[in-house]
């Protein structure tokens, strides 16, 4: 097997480990495949701390066990073998700095902790009770389910961009709890004084309260610690719904976001290119409104000789001109050439028919432009395809019948 055969397969295992989309079956269907591995996982965990359960079936559920963190192992070792697939963009990166630098993020060591407690009782055996502890944090792995789902990526996505409100809310009922504590130590230490032993004993009290859980366990007995905890009970209400309205504002955030970059696409700084006029050239001699340019394209400069003439629409272009053309770009940064598939849509093709806003390729893929007969069409939203379209998309996915195109 010579070397490029082996890189293109490798790199077809690397998309099939990665989130796929319903037009590449294979990928899909191992993300079904590894939800279905953590819940089952999680559920056999769970079975196993009830009695009933463990005598009725634990050798079944401890195989079922063993036979899922044996998946994680695998799934974790090949994710190291194609870890530079995922950080090819990045300069200079080896496969071996790759695999070292997977292993070192948050993902790999929540992968990593998946299934290597499991295996260590086996080499240590004087530290089973430690190990079981550790595999609780197998729980993580949940959060790779976030992946497979773009409804539960908008919640990470809100949470992390309105993460400094969050936080500021955090320590404004921090700040109250400690407040409300030593408060209340002062009114109720005489009253109940091994309730309220110091000033931080009434941080339960304080919490309890505040977060309008109210156990009571610790209360007030005297009038003024009863008004103050009425007071901090109203407060604890107003604390909760900060939180909860900066949430929410996120989410409403987030959505018309994503409505705008439906219909109208991206917003990005733009990036410009020279184009030099040979003689003979098409343009030659032509106005510049008189040029055919795509929405997003504009002649922002024409130098001629030593003259910088600031482009308007009577200006003829003449050979020896040197053009700057501007254009919105699908990233903000570009420092590497892109590499494009075309899609040609046949009747059977899945796309056929659709609005572009309902393909399921919002978080894989981005269509950059639909020539449709002897047009080019700029996509958006509400574009419906048709058969016989070519569609050409940056994408890391695997596409039947799609041809690759490096720009």
């Amino acid at each position: 097997m010579n070397k490029k055969k082996w890189l293109r397969r490798r790199k077809r295992l690397f998309e099939i480990l990665e989130v796929g989309n319903d037009l590449d079956h294979a990928s899909r269907a191992y993300d079904f495949f590894s939800a279905f591995m953590i819940v089952l996982n999680l559920a056999v965990s769970i079975m196993y701390t009830y009695d009933k359960y463990r005598l009725q079936c634990g050798p079944a559920l401890l195989w079922i066990e063993r036979i899922t963190v044996a998946t994680f192992a695998a799934d974790y070792f090949l994710r190291i073998f194609t870890a530079w697939f995922l950080y090819e963009d990045e300069d200079d990166m080896t496969d071996v700095k790759a695999a070292r630098k997977y292993v070192c993020s948050g993902t790999g060591i929540i992968d990593l902790l998946s299934w290597l407690p499991y295996f260590l009782p086996i080499f240590f055996p004087s530290g089973t009770v430690a190990f079981r502890m550790i595999r609780i944090v197998r729980i993580f792995r949940l959060f790779r389910i976030n992946a497979y789902y773009d409804s539960l990526h908008v919640i990470t996505q809100v949470i992390y961009g309105k993460r400094q409100q969050l936080v500021s809310s955090v320590v404004l009922i921090l700040i109250l709890m400690i407040g409300a504590s030593l408060c209340m130590y002062s009114l109720e230490h005489e009253a109940q004084p091994d309730v309220f032993q110091n000033a931080f004993s009434g941080i339960w009290w304080a919490a309890s309260t505040l977060l309008t859980i109210g156990y009571g366990d610790i209360y007030p007995v005297t009038i003024m610690g009863k008004a103050l905890g009425i007071v901090i009970s109203f407060l604890g209400v107003g604390m909760v719904a900060i939180p909860t309205g900066i949430i929410s504002a996120g989410f409403v955030d987030m959505y018309a976001t994503i409505k705008r970059r439906q219909e109208y696409g991206y917003e990005a700084d733009m990036q410009f290119i020279k184009v030099h006029i040979e003689e003979g050239d098409k343009w030659e001699g032509k106005r510049i409104a008189d040029l055919a340019f795509p929405s997003g394209l504009i002649v922002a400069l024409l130098k001629r000789d030593e003259e910088v003439i600031i482009p308007r629409g009577d200006i003829i272009i003449q050979a020896d001109d040197m053009i700057v053309l501007g254009a919105i770009p699908y990233k903000e940064v570009m420092n590497e050439h892109i590499s494009l598939k075309e899609v040609v849509l046949k009747k059977q093709n899945p796309w056929t028919g659709m609005k572009i806003k309902d393909l399921d390729i919002s978080r894989q893929s981005v269509i950059v432009l639909v020539k449709r007969r002897n047009k080019s069409l700029i996509p958006h939203g509400n574009m419906i395809l048709e058969p016989g379209d070519r569609v050409f998309l940056y994408t890391k996915l695997h596409l039947a019948d799609a041809s690759t195109i490096e720009i």
